[in-house]
């Protein structure tokens, strides 16, 4: 072998050997830790992706206050749990403004889901 190639070896070797000792090694609880951060987040962000399509669809074509479940109601704006349990012990409607009648939403409440909302 040339001197060259020696040094070349040598080289790749105390590469290889640093390289080696700068990787830290992978603590499995660490692993299962990023992973359930992962999932978390994940799950997050589908819940963020879901919550605007239903909304999305609320907007395009009014929700019907008779067959509505309890999670399109609260996808309305301003709309609590209580407020969509309300809405769905109140049924059956003929009129959405009966919404303002009963007390079951505010006025407030109402005109900003009047145009999202029909009683068939």
């Amino acid at each position: 072998m040339t001197p060259w190639v020696r040094l070349g070896m040598a080289c790749v070797v105390c590469l290889l050997t640093l390289s080696v000792g700068c990787i830290e090694p992978r603590n499995s609880e660490d692993l299962k830790e990023k992973t359930a951060r992962a999932t978390a987040d994940a799950k997050r962000d589908a819940k963020a992706v879901a919550q605007g399509i239903r909304e999305g669809w609320s907007r395009d074509k009014p929700l019907d206050l008779n067959t509505a479940t309890k999670d399109q109601l609260m996808a309305l704006p301003g709309i609590s749990a209580g407020e969509a349990n309300a809405v769905i012990a109140g049924r059956p409607y003929h009129d959405p403004q009966e919404l303002l009648s009963r007390h079951i939403l505010s006025k407030a409440q109402y005109d900003e889901i009047a145009d999202r909302v029909k009683a068939k």
